[in-house]
């Protein structure tokens, strides 16, 4: 990844900007000179982001609310569209997995599952579509998938994955005679607190492996420095997030009349949960 790249004068929302990945995205593309509009779930983690990227030198609005409120997510995209009067980079990153046998498995789960990472995809690029074209600067609009979107046995959420990667490819033969270029990033493993529904002994496991004897149940937040450290002792097959945050730079830093359509970021060794 170059050093060089800077975003002075450009507009970035991005969803999911409370934790993780979506944190990591939204201080990338912040320290580099964009303004940046964080919405996530939780303000306080947010607020910390804003304060990395204004001592970087960079600009941040934070907002929290739930993606699934179609309403408040077009509102959002507005607002920094209006208040900066463009939109250059839409990061449509908020997801959550429940992992589990379908034959046993909550269906409330897979609606979650569905309204986050699917629909509010959906709303979100078409918010950022109207914006971009009512601007008629262009943009790049960023799908964060996963390559659970690559095997055909990943359970509902890598359905929805599935349906990201289509969406995503629909959308991009839709705008190619425009300047508005969609870009999928597959994830592989990385150490975020997308494992907080994962199987109690796997995190537990990673509790030991760090020396950490976790008081952890089933969807709490596993602390920040948890995970550093086992993204640190597990470089093979665990990516930092800041590894996803360089691919989504290289792509939005690349001229509207490329198409970069694909990017998998993923450890030198697979693991799957």
């Amino acid at each position: 990844m170059t050093t060089d790249v800077r975003l002075d004068g450009k507009t970035a929302v991005v969803t999911g900007a409370s934790s993780g990945i979506g944190r990591a995205i939204a201080e990338r593309l912040g320290e580099r000179g964009a303004r940046v509009y964080l919405a996530g779930r939780t303000a306080s983690a947010m607020e910390e982001s804003r304060a990395r990227i204004e001592e970087a030198g960079g600009k941040a609005e934070v907002v929290a609310f739930d993606v699934r409120d179609g309403a408040a997510l077009r509102a959002f995209v507005d607002r920094a569209a209006d208040e900066t009067g463009r939109l250059d980079v839409m990061v449509n990153n908020a997801g959550l997995s429940y992992p589990g046998p379908i034959a046993d498995q909550d269906p409330e789960q897979w609606r979650e599952m569905l309204e986050v990472n699917v629909l509010s995809l959906l709303v979100g690029s078409q918010a950022a579509i109207a914006a971009m074209r009512r601007l008629g600067e262009g943009g790049h609009i960023v799908n964060v998938s996963s390559i659970a979107a690559q095997r055909s046995d990943s359970g509902v959420y890598g359905a929805t994955k599935h349906a990201v990667n289509c969406i995503s490819g629909t959308l991009r033969a839709e705008l190619e005679d425009e300047p508005i270029r969609i870009v999928t990033i597959m994830p592989g493993a990385v150490a975020t607190n997308f494992a907080r529904n994962f199987d109690p002994e796997v995190i537990k496991g990673i509790g030991a492996l760090v020396g950490t004897d976790l008081d952890w149940e089933r969807g709490d937040r596993l602390p920040d420095d948890v995970l550093e450290q086992a993204q640190s002792a597990l470089q093979q097959v665990l990516a930092a997030p800041e590894d996803v945050a360089d691919a989504v730079l290289y792509a939005v830093s690349t001229p509207l009349h490329l198409n970069v359509h694909e990017v998998v970021v993923r450890p030198a060794k697979s693991l799957q949960f």
